[in-house]
């Protein structure tokens, strides 16, 4: 009899996460994040260096021959929790992990030129972007907005891509006259465009992506490129589910402290039963949310032939349980909680976006449902 997933956090973990929260706690507080949204500049460069350069986080999912860390999604899961807890303006969830798992999963066609491009997405120096509309989700089929030409070159657009407009390097799924292919694009070429949209979230930017006879260099040809593509929006959405967890969390927390510290009626209004009810109702979902999250980043870690049904577990609930816990911060905050002044909004609307990134609930147990052979109901 196997033994089943390992949920619990190891202690090498735990001193990531106690170096990660350190981090954000002295450079990524409330204050910080709220000021940046009114700037043309919602990303820390400073920050990005210290958690990828300092700590070594962007190259945990790269195996230490190719420059990075050699860990697993499990420790990749850990640093998205503190990530989400402090609705951080970086592009982790999409460089260090969707970009990196699409790299890693390209075949040899494009050895050397992948190599070369992962080197310094694991150091931090560039970041990378897999340049699909961030509502993609793994199991379907995706069709290429882009072609390209038989010289290599890129003709098209890509809708609505989170945090293109940070990126260095782009990785572009193509069609072309060999059928389908992975391509790297400088994002700063002139062949290039790049142009923001006004987003819910806006510590998570999204632009549109276009493409005018750019020019590339080949990752992986036909075959590879769409195996690539899935198992980065695999564990993308399997790791999202992380930060959904850690920004529930923050949302019990914060409204735990506060409720205990509002009176009314000479009393704390937490101690009022229906609000105890409210906030016993986050905490339930969370425990449920904390186990699927784990597992789903367990499965991605072991390569466990399950990872796509405990991915799709994992975001079928945790993308509600983040929303519900987001607004319920938002109302038992009362007046405050409305205010642009308090972060309650940053977490709404990181939860909000988080929703439909890389497939929606309903679309993970549409999914989840083929997977476990469960038939759809008789009209």
């Amino acid at each position: 009899m196997s033994a089943g997933p390992d949920l619990l956090y190891s202690e090498a973990e735990e001193d990531l996460r106690a170096a990660v929260r350190a981090l954000l706690t002295d450079r990524c507080d409330a204050a910080v994040v709220l000021a940046r949204q009114e700037t043309d500049e919602p990303y820390d460069p400073a920050l990005w260096d210290a958690l990828t350069s300092g700590i070594g986080a962007a190259g945990l999912l790269v195996p230490e021959d190719l420059g990075g860390q050699g860990a697993t999604a499990r420790e990749a899961a850990v640093v998205l929790e503190e990530l989400g807890r402090s609705v951080a303006p970086l592009p982790y969830l999409t460089s260090a992990v969707i970009a990196v798992e699409a790299l890693l999963g390209c075949g040899p066609a494009g050895s050397d030129t992948v190599a070369g491009t992962l080197a310094p997405v694991a150091s931090g120096r560039s970041v990378a972007v897999l340049a699909v509309p961030w509502s993609t989700a793994a199991g379907g089929e995706i069709a290429p907005s882009v072609r390209a030409a038989a010289d290599g070159r890129l003709d098209g657009q890509v809708p609505a891509v989170a945090d293109a407009a940070r990126a260095d390097v782009l990785i572009v799924p193509a069609h072309g006259p060999e059928g389908s292919a992975l391509h790297a694009v400088e994002a700063r070429d002139a062949a290039v465009t790049i142009s923001p949209r006004v987003p819910l979230d806006l510590t998570r930017p999204i632009a549109d992506v276009g493409f005018d006879a750019a020019p590339t260099r080949l990752l992986a040809g036909s075959g590879d490129a769409d195996a690539a593509v899935q198992r980065a929006l695999l564990a993308g959405a399997g790791l999202l589910a992380s930060e959904q967890l850690g920004l529930a969390e923050w949302c019990l927390r914060e409204t735990v402290r506060h409720t205990s510290e509002r009176h009314q009626f000479n009393r704390p209004v937490g101690s009022f039963q229906a609000l105890k009810h409210r906030l016993a109702r986050i905490w339930l979902d969370l425990v449920s949310a904390r186990a699927t999250a784990r597992n789903a980043a367990d499965a991605l870690a072991t390569g466990s032939p399950d990872a796509p049904v405990a991915v799709s577990v994992a975001q079928a609930l945790c993308s509600g349980v983040a929303v519900h816990a987001a607004e319920e911060c938002v109302q038992l905050h009362g007046g405050l909680g409305m205010t642009w002044e308090h972060p309650a909004h940053l977490y709404l609307k990181r939860a909000k976006s988080d929703a439909t990134a890389l497939g929606t609930a309903g679309r993970h147990r549409s999914r989840l449902a083929g997977l476990v052979d469960l038939p759809a109901p008789m009209d």
